[in-house]
């Protein structure tokens, strides 16, 4: 989806939200707004930067494995990348003919040199795709302790007895 950058607003350098001029901060991100001007700067230069960028990948780049999993998986996350001008491999792992169509899995490759690139990509689309910034994941890395009184669930962040083993909110189970 093309962002749309309109001078006399504010937009946000991570999420990409749009704002009204007097708003200073992120709702989301916390992040300190950048005007139309600064952001379509901030566009241009990135994208600048990833049209210079090869899409071949040659006998002599440093690979590296960044995920491994079903066929259409695999291919959907190639398509993101190459919409950023990412380049990337799939190859089968382990019997197979070799074309990616006979294994059950596929291992995804990139350039070492693009890594940074290509992870911030991909946690855009996870975010994106999973619809996490639309939700407070806040308590996502709380623990139920069963030997504490009481226990966060790290779903919902709604704190109950540890004797109940179901969270009372939203029905997450931890038995």
């Amino acid at each position: 989806m093309e962002l749309r950058i309109e001078d006399e607003l504010k937009y946000c350098p991570g999420c990409r939200d749009e704002y009204r001029t007097e708003i200073e901060v992120c709702a989301v991100c916390n992040l300190q707004l950048l005007t139309g001007t600064a952001m379509r700067a901030l566009v241009e230069e990135k994208q600048q930067a990833r049209s210079g960028r090869s899409m071949e990948i040659s006998p002599d780049d440093e690979l590296v494995d960044i995920r491994k999993g079903p066929v259409m998986q695999m291919k959907e996350l190639q398509k993101v990348l190459a919409a950023q001008l990412l380049p990337s491999l799939t190859v089968t792992e382990g019997s197979g003919c070799g074309k990616g169509c006979c294994g059950t899995d596929l291992v995804l490759r990139v350039r070492m040199a693009d890594i940074q690139d290509v992870m911030a990509v991909l946690e855009e689309e996870h975010i994106r795709s999973t619809g996490l910034s639309d939700h407070d994941t806040s308590h996502a890395g709380a623990v139920f302790n069963t030997h504490a009184e009481q226990a966060t669930c790290p779903a919902c962040g709604c704190t109950f007895p540890t004797t109940t083993p179901t969270c009372p909110d939203c029905g997450l189970c931890f038995a």
